[in-house]
């Protein structure tokens, strides 16, 4: 990084992610506040945060991706899908999917409650949405991510019965591939998406898919 670590103020304004530090791995900043306009900035400039206290802002290289035309599903995840053994719903459950991503997950814990908060105010704004898996009317998995243009950044998903999560992921791939988005960012890899087909891209390619993506018009 060729300048110091950025501290941000309550100006409107976050530093070229090109500029982050690489050890630790894309941290790009501290400080700011989580309003909608800033995370906006935020995700159309190819950072994200990770956490609430202090907040701190990644652009991590590489970046992993999903490749919406070309997502790998098992047999026995489509022989589930075929069941129908969820109801699938999309934006009906957005605050309860990511309170469960907060309570559910088996790897520690980055939603807080102002996480919270933030991605349920850019819900409300029309920029953050979910797809939930319900089972007897219960809500038992599902995924919730932030939508800007062409872009999706998948935030996190949860399940409370098996291959709840995964069906909400393909059902989520399909809607996007269908709706015309060219970009399902998902930050890193992890086991479940690599099963998917998940890879990592350097940023420069990231940044670069990401400026064409957020100047399309995309409605979820």
């Amino acid at each position: 990084m060729s300048v110091g670590l950025a501290i941000l103020t309550e100006r409107l304004w976050l530093p070229d992610p090109r500029e982050a530090l690489t050890n630790p791995n894309g941290l790009v900043a501290i400080g700011g506040d989580f309003n909608v306009p800033r995370l906006l900035l935020a995700y159309r400039s190819g950072i994200f945060p990770w956490t609430a206290d202090p907040i701190s802002w990644w652009s991590p290289d590489p970046r992993a991706v999903l490749d919406l035309e070309a997502l790998h599903i098992s047999r026995s995840l489509e022989a589930v899908r075929r069941r129908k053994q969820f109801e699938v719903t999309r934006d009906r459950a957005f605050r309860q999917v990511i309170e469960a991503c907060a309570t559910e997950r088996r790897h520690g814990n980055w939603i807080t409650e102002e996480f919270i908060d933030a991605y349920t105010r850019l819900h409300e704004a029309g920029h953050a949405h979910s797809v939930e898996c319900w089972n007897a009317g219960k809500l038992v998995g599902g995924i919730y991510g932030v939508a800007i243009g062409a872009l999706f950044a998948g935030e996190s998903m949860f399940f409370r019965e098996s291959n709840a999560s995964k069906v909400a992921l393909v059902s989520l791939a399909g809607h996007l591939r269908e709706r015309g988005f060219k970009l399902f960012d998902i930050q890193m890899v992890t086991p479940t998406t690599a099963a998917f087909g998940a890879k990592e891209i350097r940023r420069a390619e990231y940044l670069k898919r990401l400026r064409s993506a957020v100047e399309m018009e995309c409605r979820f």
